[in-house]
């Protein structure tokens, strides 16, 4: 899964980042509001991360935006404010969570993770395609009742194609999951990912197919 941080406090940054990136996250970081903007209409995100006293554009004008343009990706206000009205304002123009600072690790995952999975249909906690599962509450993945393995990137891009299962997911839309800014993003890697996953998936139930010049989908094995 791959987040937008928005913190103009580096060594928060810094330390929110690392903790998320411990946790298997691809974490982006940016400083300033107009910046945050930027990045919000060119890439995708499962999660943003949204500090309120931005430079250059608040974070409420952050979040003004993003709706306006009708992207509904989960926005998790981080922010010193414990004021009612404030919280009240930042979920009426959108925000779908808030948090008052200093933020404690496990909840903030445990907040994303209840984020991402308000976005799956029924709001199951495992998705399933075939024998292959998905736990959205550990990010764990099982193979006919077994475990299953994977390192974080393989781990990153089968996520993906899960949370997606039965549409097709351009390649780009991958490598901004994969790769945060500061990556050497390619093709090349990635199908070098793909082409792990379908060896570790060979006798699965589940098949990632490859629409040549467009990207890839998730779903069940002809014959299944």
């Amino acid at each position: 899964m791959k987040l937008l941080l928005i913190e103009d406090n580096a060594s928060l940054a810094h330390w929110l980042a690392q903790l998320l990136r411990e946790q298997d996250f691809v974490v982006d970081c940016v400083a300033d509001g107009e910046a945050a903007d930027q990045l919000l209409r060119q890439q995708r995100y499962d999660v943003v991360l949204l500090d309120l006293n931005l430079p250059q554009l608040s974070g409420k004008g952050v979040l003004r935006r993003l709706r306006e343009r009708g992207d509904g990706v989960p926005v998790l206000i981080l922010t010193a404010s414990a004021s009612l009205d404030q919280k009240v304002l930042c979920l009426e123009i959108g925000a779908d969570d808030y948090m008052v600072k200093p933020i404690e690790g496990r909840e903030l995952v445990a907040r994303i993770k209840a984020l991402v999975r308000r976005q799956v249909p029924g709001r199951a906690n495992t998705l399933l395609c075939g024998d292959l599962g998905y736990d959205l509450q550990t990010r764990q993945f099982s193979l006919a009742g077994a475990p299953l393995p994977l390192p974080p990137r393989e781990r990153a891009l089968l996520e993906t194609l899960m949370l997606k299962q039965g549409s097709t997911v351009p390649k780009q839309t991958l490598l901004d999951g994969l790769f945060d800014l500061d990556d050497e993003a390619g093709v090349d890697a990635l199908e070098l990912y793909v082409h792990r996953l379908r060896k570790k998936l060979d006798a699965s139930q589940a098949s990632i197919i490859t629409l040549r010049g467009v990207g890839y989908l998730l779903r069940l094995r002809e014959g299944v």
